[in-house]
């Protein structure tokens, strides 16, 4: 349901962020000291590689950061139609021919991994509406060197694939989920679907997987009031519910009175929960991660707008029609598709890739 869902919306809407909206509410500008911000986990995750002979410069970019994080849209159609995520009359789709078949995301996944890539997460549109979605973990999570085969969904058709799924090597989930009211999910989606959702978590957690991330989008005069709501599921199960902040996407008609900031979620849910306590974060983090003392699960909060995590980035994005970007925010795009399809060998389809990430600013 969410771009980044941070992942979800389809990925020709994401094309269309507006960067410059962002980019002057956070103040963002480029910092020539972002390498040093960044070397020390740089420096850890190198020598991490090198121990396990993964280490590829394919994947380093100008400020020194290794990208070791791959997201893969798996299609741009999706069963929903969230209002922050795409227009009313929906988003023009590409032509199937011009989508990557199956073996054409294997391929690419492969030269990715083989490059140094360590997690990929499948993304779309909705991934799971895609029929061969069993079949693509299956093959993903049999690539050597890959630790970590995750998906975000929006749980709509979740439950009866899930047991597939696990078997199939998907090692987490993030599930998208913006309101516990029915009535407000019928309205913000434009679509039924409500109890399927929370019964996919459910089932998530019953198949074994543990946390499994409730991503949820808080906009101001919507579900700002069901934070904690949001923040008591995560008492007896082992929930971890990131809330993000609401973010520019050409659209949803973006207002700055309907963000509300990681600060302002921060308090509301500190003074319920007195003993909130920071939890120590990987560094490659987007989320800040906090732990409630005798609950099972925990919250995070993903501060796209107000506190930009640039500095520790290290994710790239292959579209479904094939196009590469290396930045979720950038307008640059490299097309992979059409060397594929041409014949382009293992190496030569790394040069391409780690020119643009190389090229990054």
């Amino acid at each position: 349901m969410f771009l980044m869902r941070l992942s979800v919306g389809p990925s020709i809407m994401r094309r269309h962020v507006l960067k410059n909206v962002w980019r002057s509410f956070v103040g963002i500008k480029r910092n020539p000291d972002i390498s040093s911000v960044y070397s020390t986990s740089s420096a850890n995750l190198r020598d991490s590689l090198l121990q396990e002979n993964t280490f590829s410069d394919v994947l380093v970019d100008s400020f020194g950061r290794m990208h070791t994080y791959l997201r893969i849209s798996l299609t741009e159609r999706c069963n929903l139609r969230c209002q922050y995520c795409m227009p009313a009359d929906g988003a023009d789709l590409s032509p199937r021919t011009h989508l990557l078949s199956q073996d054409e995301v294997i391929r690419l996944a492969n030269v990715f991994v083989s490059s140094g890539v360590s997690k990929i997460r499948l993304t779309g549109g909705e991934p799971t509406i895609r029929k061969d979605i069993e079949d693509i973990c299956v093959r993903l999570s049999s690539l050597k060197g890959l630790k970590n085969l995750a998906m975000t969904t929006n749980g709509i058709v979740l439950s009866r694939k899930l047991p597939n799924l696990k078997d199939a090597g998907l090692s987490s989930l993030n599930i998208s989920l913006d309101t516990l009211v029915p009535a407000k999910f019928e309205f913000m989606t434009r679509r039924k679907g409500h109890d399927s959702v929370i019964q996919s978590i459910n089932d998530a957690i019953e198949v074994g997987y543990n946390p499994v991330k409730v991503n949820c989008v808080v906009m101001r005069g919507f579900n700002d009031d069901e934070i904690c709501d949001f923040a008591e599921l995560t008492r007896e199960k082992p929930i971890n519910v990131r809330f993000i902040e609401f973010m520019p996407f050409d659209g949803n008609v973006w207002n700055v009175k309907k963000l509300v900031t990681y600060k302002e979620m921060l308090h509301i849910v500190k003074t319920r929960y007195p003993s909130l306590k920071r939890l120590q974060d990987q560094p490659t983090e987007t989320a800040k991660n906090f732990g409630i003392e005798g609950h099972e699960g925990t919250v995070s909060f993903i501060t796209s707008m107000t506190e930009h995590f640039c500095a520790g980035c290290n994710r790239l994005r292959l579209l479904a029609d094939g196009n590469f970007k290396v930045c979720l925010f950038g307008p640059s795009e490299v097309g992979l598709r059409d060397p594929l399809r041409r014949g382009a060998t293992d190496d030569e389809l790394k040069e391409i890739i780690s020119a643009a990430v190389c090229q990054h600013t």
